[in-house]
């Protein structure tokens, strides 16, 4: 099924600011939250379906690629390059975020909880021109924090448990009442992380994650151009203590190729031919991404003139529209010529010598310049 365009879900324009797109997003997810409607499908659907449009539009990495290439800078039948989406847990936030910065609530704990996800990974991919141009796997090892392979991520000593902690019993937070108000801050004892880790584990020191080498099976969508970076999701380093892990961006880098050059989706390429075909016109072979095509040269062709032959360049990622390929042909000047060949083009340049009106108007013109600008400069 096709997914919706992420503005107008959230009901904004395409150069809505990160004010309007929270304040739009606010507006529906709590209209829409499966708290305030519990048991109905479509709402619950509806409140994912908004908090999925929200996540890439308000984060400018992923809004750019986005708007670069539309749901599929997204797709892959790998689940790790899609978004999970869940309604529990959200309504508090959005209150928070709404009245957070007049009563404090949970202020601390929250940037606390963020900081403990993982960290995001770029890894540099370089690619060949032949690799984008269909679409490739590849495999990559990466040196990423991942759960430690001992404790398997709870920080605890073989055996042992955590504790839930005495001083919060296990909320994360104090509530301290100071005259009419009550202040709500972390707790001290854990940090906020609820319970406590008396035995910890000997290869990750109680952190629960451990720094190792991942082989990953990248997928690289067809079209994609230098610089664009594909997202995993929650292929990143792992958090501490069990936290989410961020995620893994993979940047691509494409060779320089000997033939062709990348302008967009169109190719570009230079190719020489002889000045006979230049001055009386004829057929030449350029090379194209499925297999060699003749050009045909008209007559009294000019070095640098541009040929374009459409539908031969790259498909775009969001369109699946074709760039076109252009020629730029230069004329070649023949070396090692015979003796007879230096008798031929003696006489025809003897000939053109005599006929520059007709037969080189450019140098006529060139050099009729020139004996103005001198004739003037020594007036």
């Amino acid at each position: 099924m096709q997914k919706k365009d992420y503005y107008k879900i959230l009901g904004i324009s395409k150069d809505a600011n990160l004010a309007e797109i929270k304040k739009s997003y606010k507006r529906l997810a709590i209209k829409y939250h499966p708290d305030r409607n519990q048991g109905n499908k479509y709402y619950e659907e509806k409140f994912k379906e908004i908090k999925e449009a929200y996540e890439i539009l308000s984060d400018d990495n992923k809004r750019s690629m986005y708007d670069q290439y539309g749901h599929s800078a997204f797709n892959n039948s790998d689940d790790s390059f899609t978004s999970s989406f869940t309604s529990t847990g959200d309504f508090n936030d959005i209150f928070s975020d709404i009245f957070g910065d007049v009563f404090g609530s949970n202020k601390k704990n929250k940037n606390r909880s963020s900081s403990n996800r993982g960290s995001d990974i770029q890894y540099d991919i370089v690619l060949n021109l032949e690799d984008v141009i269909y679409g490739v796997s590849k495999n990559i090892r990466i040196n990423v924090i991942q759960k430690c392979s001992l404790c398997n991520g709870t920080g605890c000593r073989t055996g042992y448990k955590k504790i839930v902690c005495n001083i919060c019993k296990g909320s994360g937070n104090l509530k301290i009442k100071q005259g009419f108000f009550t202040v709500q801050q972390t707790c001290p004892n854990c940090n906020g992380e609820r319970y406590i880790i008396n035995n910890p584990c000997y290869i990750c020191k109680g952190e629960g994650v451990e720094r190792s080498l991942k082989d990953i099976l990248v997928k690289i969508p067809a079209g994609v151009n230098n610089n664009d970076k594909i997202r995993l999701i929650g292929k990143g380093n792992s958090g501490v203590f069990g936290k989410n892990p961020g995620d893994l961006y993979i940047c691509i880098k494409l060779r320089k190729h000997n033939i062709f050059n990348r302008d967009g989706n169109n190719l570009y390429c230079k190719i020489p031919i002889n000045f006979t075909i230049a001055a009386l016109g004829g057929k030449i072979e350029v090379p194209t991404l499925e297999g060699n095509i003749n050009l045909k040269i008209p007559p009294e062709t000019q070095t640098g003139k541009i040929f374009r032959i459409k539908n031969k360049g790259i498909k775009s990622l969001k369109s699946n529209i074709k760039g076109d390929l252009l020629c730029k042909v230069y004329i070649e000047t023949p070396v090692n010529l015979n003796r007879y060949q230096k008798k031929l083009l003696y006489n025809l340049g003897f000939s053109l010598n005599n006929n520059k009106e007709n037969n080189n108007p450019k140098s006529r013109n060139f050099f009729e310049k020139v004996r103005n600008f001198f004739k003037n400069f020594t007036k």
